[in-house]
Parts: structure tokens; sequence; C-alpha cells
């Protein structure tokens, strides 16, 4: 498999945690967007934790294994806050909500990674699409703590890392189609 093949898992990552978080909504009909975190499906004491904390360790996995492979050629600045960030979600899937204070912190930790991952790319590739996306998803978390909006932390967990993804996979595709613009 050569550079270029592994920017699929630049692709496949965030389609896998879409997948498994997906997933155990649907067999939980106890989640609401209204009151949860998207980390209550991955709380041990949950049928489905097993399987939401499997698809986010295999995400955080293969986004590392992007950021080391294939993407680092395409902005290597980025690939770093990139790997962080997947190294977070793989904390944010082993410290569950069975640890409290830990995983409020990996969880931010986390979440202020893909912002700086976003930050790096706007900056080092010139894309809009990343400043776009760095705006989604820090207007989603003001105003869900400014309470602007009624619903649980679900939302802005999914907003900002939806948003993220879009820059995160179109450099993939990029990268795979030999069209390393911004």
């Amino acid at each position: 498999m050569n550079k270029r093949h592994y920017a699929l898992f630049g692709i496949l990552a965030p389609l896998i945690a879409i997948f498994f978080i997906a997933v155990s909504i649907a067999l939980s009909p106890w989640f609401s967007w209204g009151i949860n975190a998207l980390s209550d499906l991955g709380h041990s004491a949950r049928d489905v934790a097993p399987l939401f904390n499997f698809g986010l360790l295999l995400c955080g996995f293969l986004i590392i294994f992007y950021s080391i492979t294939s993407f680092r050629s395409h902005a290597k600045y980025t690939s770093y806050f990139l790997m962080f960030a997947g190294l977070a979600l793989q904390m944010v899937a082993t410290f569950n909500e069975v640890y409290k204070p830990l995983h409020f912190q990996v969880s931010v930790l986390f979440f202020v990674a893909l912002g700086f991952a976003s930050i790096s790319y706007a900056v080092e590739k010139r894309s809009v699409l990343a400043v776009i996306a760095l705006v989604v998803g820090f207007a989603s978390w003001i105003l869900y703590g400014l309470e602007i909006y009624s619903g649980g932390i679900a939302v802005p967990e999914t907003v900002s890392s939806m948003a993220t993804v879009t820059w995160v996979m179109l450099s993939a595709l990029r990268i795979y189609f030999n069209k390393t613009r911004n």
C-alpha cells in the first residue's frame, strides 16, 4: 500500500465513528438529543458501551495512522494537531464516564485539539473550509454555553466534530486524487 492509499484512512476513520455512534444511538431508546452527551453511550453501565467505545478507539487509531502517513506530507504542522486529536479521542473512549473528572478533561482536550487542528489547517493550507469549521464548531459551543437553544451537550459535540470532519475528509480525498491544493 503506498502513501496515497493511506489517505483513505482519513475518510474511513470519521465514517467508522459516525457508524458506531449511529448504531449505538439506534440501540439506545433512552438516548435524547435534548439532554444527553454522546459519551453517555460509552458509560460502562450501558449495553452499547463496548460498541460505542470501540468505534471511538478505532476512529482515533485510524486518524493517528492517517496523520503520520499521507497527511503529514500534505500538511506537516496540522498533522501533529490531528494526531493529538486522534489520541485524545482514544482517551475519551478509554476513560469513559465512569472516570468522571478525567473523562471531562480528556473530552475538553479532544474538542480543543479539533479547534487547534482547524486553525493550523486554515493557516497552513489557507483553507476557508477549516475556518468555517472552526467558526461553526466554536459557535455551537458558545450557543450551548449561553443556553440560546435547548439541547443536550451531544448537539455541540456533534456539530463541532462534524464541521472538522468535513475538511479532514476533503483533505484525504485531495491527497488520494493527487489534488493537494487547500
